[in-house]
């Protein structure tokens, strides 16, 4: 009869084994092979690719308003006023100039906190494939060095420049996130900031291609982030700093290899065992169905009417719709009995949502709240995800208790396709006298491609919006802003000039 500790004996020789066996060919040559095709790739496209593309950079202005703008009107909350705070106040006299504040850092906390700002409200562009994500997080990236060497270095950088690398930034995290799926192995998307970031920054501070190749390899291996403050049970706020944190390493990785010669990792996607690929992607590489160009910038999606997540836009919409619906039919949100919410796999796997929601962070990121919101209000603003809206009117969560949503696969099939790249979503509501009325259904939110004649006022009108908020006192301040900001020599203003506007100099 075997005892226990003949079973443990076994047990652990097995493992011994396995453990052998896994790792006993790791004694190979010690020759550094070629770097990975896709740090080349990647490397060549941020120094030697020419962006031509007029609708590109046209685009890339709308983006980067609208990413200023939605970083003033994040300043109107405490915590993101605190979270931007350095640990140590010290303002340097040269750092770059914070928007909306009198704050100047030296560039790694300047990302960081220009990242946290852009992202804070999760009101600006998008972008949803396979991996979702803002490519406009980049953009913290790219203001906080350009601006730093313009006032550190006397470099000429205008907003051209800006516009550009927002381009290239935009570029590849989103054709990695089109046929690579980082969520279904549980990392957050914004490693694809850290990448992006990574490559424009090295560029913009003067590292030569092989070096560059250097600071992408370390920002793959650097430490990821996992998914979960993005899902219930434990979503959070850290989703609203994350890219943030992940443009302040990448900007610390660039610099290091420009300072200090860091060394590269030239197969740190594809070495055995140790690689990204073995350890974190299952094994698999990544594909590619694109190469690098400016597709992305050309087909972002801008949010414009709602601070939701994107793959709700169209839920809204449409429940504002049902509002105006039930109002003329003499009705309210009192009168539904049931809501069945048809929408795409996306949405069912990162904001179909029950049970409790205990804050911010979770409330923007349920399709049931998102809803619930205009049909009973007959709006949704940032305000409307804080207690003192969703705490004070329990028939939010008994209007939520009554949705239910569906997986459609036509809509799951558009939504992946890139000529449409649509975010369908749509609405059936049973009333109590057992009235269903006609399904609203609304596959393209205004901030689509598809929908650009009618967004672009209404985005611009969005970003004056927000000037004026934040200058309210300061009208003749707002118009000077919005003067430079439409000028035709836009392109041609320097960097640090142009964000000298936004400063506070208390």
């Amino acid at each position: 009869m075997m005892t226990s500790m003949s079973r443990s004996k076994i047990f652990n020789l097995k493992k011994t084994n396995i453990f052998l066996s896994r790792y006993s060919t790791l004694q190979t040559s010690n020759e550094r092979p070629n770097p990975d095709n896709v740090l080349v790739d990647i490397a060549n496209y941020v120094h030697n690719k020419e962006i031509t593309s007029l609708t590109a950079y046209q685009t890339a202005k709308l983006c980067f308003l609208d990413t200023l703008g939605c970083g003033l009107a994040s300043l109107k909350y405490k915590q993101v006023q605190d979270i931007i705070k350095p640990i140590v106040p010290l303002n340097i006299s040269q750092g770059v100039k914070i928007l909306g504040t009198s704050h100047q850092f030296e560039p790694i906390h300047a990302g960081f906190a220009l990242g946290t700002m852009f992202r804070w409200l999760d009101f600006n562009d998008c972008w949803l494939a396979k991996e979702w994500g803002h490519p406009s997080d980049n953009l913290g990236a790219i203001l906080a060095v350009t601006d730093f060497l313009n006032r550190t270095e006397n470099r000429k950088f205008k907003m051209r420049d800006v516009l550009e690398n927002m381009i290239k930034a935009h570029e590849i995290q989103g054709i990695f996130a089109l046929e690579n799926s980082f969520n279904e192995v549980g990392l957050d998307h914004v490693i694809l900031v850290k990448i992006a970031s990574i490559a424009v920054v090295a560029n913009l501070i003067g590292l030569n291609i092989q070096q560059t190749i250097d600071a992408i390899s370390h920002a793959f291996v650097d430490g990821h982030p996992l998914r979960t403050y993005r899902h219930a049970p434990n979503t959070n706020s850290r989703k609203s700093w994350a890219a943030g944190d992940a443009i302040s390493r990448a900007i610390k990785l660039a610099f290091m290899v420009k300072n200090s010669n860091i060394g590269p990792m030239q197969s740190v996607l594809t070495a055995k065992n140790w690689g990204f690929y073995d350890v974190l992607f299952n094994g698999n590489q990544f594909k590619f169905n694109l190469k690098f160009n400016s597709y992305v910038m050309e087909n972002i999606l801008f949010k414009i009417s709602y601070p939701a997540e994107f793959h709700a836009q169209t839920a809204v919409e449409a429940a504002m719709k049902a509002h105006t619906l039930l109002t003329n039919l003499g009705k309210s949100y009192k009168d539904i009995k049931s809501v069945r919410i048809r929408t795409q796999d996306a949405a069912m796997r990162i904001i179909d949502k029950s049970g409790p929601l205990y804050n911010y962070a979770d409330r923007d990121h349920c399709i049931q709240y998102m809803i619930a919101i205009p049909l009973i209000y007959g709006r949704l603003t940032a305000q409307d995800y804080h207690d003192e809206v969703a705490l004070s009117n329990t028939d939010i969560d008994t209007l939520r208790s009554k949705m239910y949503c569906v997986r459609d696969d036509q809509f799951t099939k558009d939504y992946l396709d890139p000529q449409k790249r649509s975010i369908p979503n749509a609405l059936t509501i049973e009333l109590n006298d057992g009235t269903i009325l006609d399904e609203i259904v609304v596959e393209y939110p205004v901030g689509h491609k598809f929908r650009r004649d009618e967004g672009i006022p209404l985005l611009l009108k969005k970003f004056e919006n927000h000037l004026k908020d934040h200058y309210q006192k300061e009208p003749a301040h707002v118009e000077n802003i919005l003067k430079i900001s439409y000028s035709k020599k836009f392109e041609s203003v320097p960097v640090h000039e142009y964000l000298d506007q936004f400063w506070l100099n208390k």
